[in-house]
């Protein structure tokens, strides 16, 4: 799809400057303050891989910081232009500029702090952010910014798409909470389907659908390439993308998450079901995996107790009351399928008939 070859770009070319809009980061949180009001009460929320001069994440809590009932909000910037001068000399306006530390090496990142009240205004908000420049360009992966996560209770922001993999094992490592936004085809990646499958990650309110006619909608620098069908350019000129399979990932309680599927019975589906393919062809068996295929999330059988291979956009309607992951197909990675493959097929894609499947989990209807 055009929105994905758009993503794909931006991977290979690192151009991850992919900025967040002030409405999502409103309604999400917001889901997360209907189910448990104290979510962000008294804690410390980290936005890291952030531009706090701007950045809508840092606008949001910042102007919510009661509303929340914050302890401490902490926001840092990497500095993109970081480099070290081996063998390029600098010009005199780069050595003069207040961004170089002391050894004229590279260009400082900045950290913007908010605890209190600085101006007397009897309220804590965006106009009493504190700030001044780190010691280093505000790489997450720095011992500067590791120090602040772990000070952190939840980290919450949009990091770079071609570094999803290694943000998120940042972040896990020091067992914090977490929402942050992610494209669907990482569910499937080693370093993310164990914990998906382990119930320690799961995706948020919005995750890989339309709201308001659109997909989930970035803003782009002026230099990027306007290629793809769901992209335009505001009155003010600047340039926004629809990116198709994106939304937020988290490990923090929401009340959908909660919300079970209402699903028909294996006859009725067989019978009544808007799916062409379920009333033709039923529930066929893989030919490599032990379980039946379900190609709609909808057409899950409820009265089903075996072992069911389902598209991955089944992630986004998963209710762990009602369902188990048991695996994934091999294809995806080595040991997924839990045991359901018969590796004498010596093909890890699931296959019906010698057709091959798309990516899928396999779940198993709580008893």
């Amino acid at each position: 799809m055009a929105n994905n070859t758009n993503l794909g770009a931006a991977k290979a070319a690192k151009n991850d400057e992919f900025y967040t809009q002030y409405a999502d980061i409103q309604k999400e949180v917001n889901a997360y303050l209907e189910y448990n009001p104290d979510t962000f009460r008294d804690k410390t929320v980290l936005l890291p891989c952030d531009d706090p001069e701007w950045s809508n994440f840092t606008r949001f809590f910042a102007q919510n910081f009661e509303r929340l009932g914050l302890k401490r909000l902490i926001s840092t910037s990497y500095a993109v232009e970081s480099k070290k001068y081996k063998d390029y000399e600098p010009t005199l306006f780069e050595t003069e500029s207040p961004l170089f530390d002391v050894d004229k090496t590279r260009i400082k990142g900045k950290i913007f702090e908010l605890t209190r009240d600085t101006n007397g205004s009897g309220r804590i908000d965006i106009d009493d952010l504190e700030w001044h420049y780190l010691e280093g360009d505000g790489d997450f992966r720095s011992s500067e910014v590791c120090a602040l996560r772990d000070q952190a209770d939840i980290i919450v922001t949009n990091p770079p798409f071609s570094l999803f993999r290694e943000f998120l094992g940042w972040i896990m490592e020091a067992g914090k909470l977490f929402l942050i936004i992610g494209n669907v085809n990482c569910v499937t990646y080693k370093e993310v389907f164990p914990l998906i499958k382990a119930n320690r990650l799961w995706t948020g309110t919005r995750f890989n659908r339309r709201d308001g006619g659109k997909n989930m909608t970035f803003l782009v620098p002026d230099s990027y390439p306007m290629i793809g069908t769901e992209l335009y350019i505001d009155e003010k000129g600047k340039k926004y993308i629809s990116v198709a399979g994106t939304g937020w990932f988290t490990n923090m309680e929401h009340g959908r998450r909660h919300e079970p599927l209402r699903l028909m019975s294996m006859k009725d589906n067989l019978r009544f079901s808007k799916h062409a393919d379920i009333k033709e062809k039923g529930y066929r068996k893989y030919d490599n995996y032990e379980a039946i295929e379900v190609p709609f999330t909808d057409a899950i059988p409820d009265d089903y107790d075996g072992v069911m291979g389902v598209p991955i956009s089944f992630l986004d309607k998963y209710c762990p009351e009602q369902f188990e992951i048991i695996g994934a197909t091999e294809s995806e990675g080595r040991g997924f399928s839990n045991g359901l493959w018969i590796a004498s097929s010596g093909i890890a894609q699931a296959t019906i008939e010698g057709q091959k499947v798309y990516k899928r989990f396999f779940i198993r209807k709580k008893q």
